[in-house]
Parts: C-alpha cells; structure tokens; sequence
C-alpha cells in the first residue's frame, strides 16, 4: 500500500511541473476512472522521449470481454467530459484486445492472455513508469 501512495506522489509530483499537464491530467482521470471500474494491473507510462506519435500508455486488464468494454466506454466518457470530444475504439472485446486512442493518451486494454502475450510494459520498457496500481 506505501508503494502504491509513493508512486501516486511520484505522479502528483509530475503534474505539477507543466508540461504537457492537460495530457497527463487526462491519463491520471483515466487511470481513476479504470481503477473505479475494477481493471486490474493499470499501468501509466510516459513514453514522450521514446515515442513521436503520443505522449502516454495507459495499460489496464480487464478479466472477460464484458469488462474490457465497460472499461473501453468508461474511459471514452472520461475523457468526453473533460475535452467535449471522444476516443477512437479499436479492437474487439471478444478478440482480448482494445485501445481507445486518445491522440496524447493512449488506453490498451487486455484480457490476462493477451497481455501476457503482447507484453506492452517489455515493449516500452524505455518509458517513465509513473503510475502502478494493482
């Protein structure tokens, strides 16, 4: 539970330096609206200085594909409430896979498998962890 608290200081502490603070606000909202959903294993990584084509990964499982679209809708409407304008889904529930691109913000939502398979956190594993909830 400490590492949990730290690490959400290490993001509020990240917030509060200025940059790009509207993306990562959205992400942090995200993140909240994930975790209030009951995905598991959210991830917030900052892949700015690995990437040109968004600012944050979001990573999140979810455990069947009911969930994975509630999670999909629920990320969609946060981020609709706070920019007037939605996210692109792509990916199917059924196929354990779901991203919902938010331009800065990027949402991947997995099944167990999928994610064990896909192995994002390797994949980018240059970027800023800022955030782990389990």
């Amino acid at each position: 539970m400490e590492e949990i608290a730290s690490q959400r200081t290490l993001a509020m502490t990240e917030l509060t330096r200025g940059e790009n603070l509207n993306a990562l606000d959205l992400a942090r909202a995200i993140v909240d609206t994930l975790e209030d959903k009951k995905g598991e294993d959210i991830l917030l990584i900052d892949i700015r200085e690995v990437a040109s084509f968004t600012d944050y990964f979001v990573i999140c499982t979810g455990t069947s594909g009911r969930m994975l679209d509630a999670l999909a809708k629920s990320a969609q409407e946060t981020f609709n409430e706070k920019n007037k304008r939605r996210g692109r889904i792509e990916g199917q529930s059924h196929d354990g896979w779901m991203v919902v691109d938010f331009g800065d913000v990027v949402v991947h939502l997995f099944s167990p498998d999928q994610r064990d398979y896909y192995r994002l956190e390797e994949l980018w594993q240059e970027g800023k962890v800022l955030l782990r909830v389990q």
